[in-house]
């Protein structure tokens, strides 16, 4: 199957079963989207979930946030991963933002990249969830089910998934697609044990495919 066969078979797939595909992380405006997206780092949504409401009651605005000390804001949030780092980057980001951009969260992936704890994953989030631009985030679970599904090949790093998914995705649902890849990899396409008999997928899928062919 040509690759342009398989991406096309493979969204259609995903427009019929799950056509609203969002975030699962709580949100109101795009401060409180990125410094929860800054949290879910090797953390679950739902665990930050848990996190944001005292912390952003604390700190509901960037300028409150800069006037922290990390110390204080690891006492919020101190049960998910890495919480020191993560402290620290969370005032880091604040700064930032209220020093080059007036405490307003840009929306260019290069401008977002200067904010402390701000990769290109994490920017290309903010970009695609916060102004819909197609910016494809590439978290392990895209990068796992990119790879099984065989829409991705010899992919090594993030970026070169970004960059094989962005030749093929048509531009105006990339932001969508991203959500359907996290999402199917989050409850269907697991790491460990992928509940193959749970998906509509394999008629196409590299991985079910070829595990057929060794079985």
């Amino acid at each position: 199957m040509r690759k342009k066969e398989l991406f096309e078979k493979v969204i259609q797939y995903f427009e019929t079963t799950m056509p609203v595909a969002e975030t699962e992380l709580d949100y109101e405006n795009p401060f409180q989207l990125i410094v929860a997206v800054i949290l879910s780092a090797q953390c679950t949504d739902k665990r930050v979930n848990q996190i944001t409401p005292d912390l952003l009651k604390r700190y509901p605005t960037p300028e409150k946030m800069a006037l922290a000390e990390p110390a204080e804001v690891f006492e919020y949030i101190r049960s998910c991963s890495y919480p020191n780092n993560k402290a620290k980057h969370l005032v880091g980001m604040a700064q930032k933002l209220v020093e080059l951009f007036n405490g307003q969260v840009p929306e260019d992936i290069d401008d977002l990249q200067k904010l402390p704890g701000v990769g290109r994953k994490t920017a290309n989030v903010i970009a695609s969830v916060v102004y819909n631009k197609p910016a494809m985030a590439v978290d392990t679970h895209v990068f796992r089910v990119s790879a099984r599904i065989g829409l991705t090949t010899n992919a090594k790093t993030p970026l070169a998934t970004e960059m094989q998914l962005m030749k093929y995705i048509p531009e105006e649902i990339v932001p969508k697609a991203h959500h359907w890849l996290i999402l199917h990899g989050r409850y269907t396409c697991l790491a460990r044990k992928p509940k193959c008999e749970k998906c509509g997928l394999t008629s196409v899928c590299k991985y079910y495919l070829k595990s057929g062919e060794q079985k």
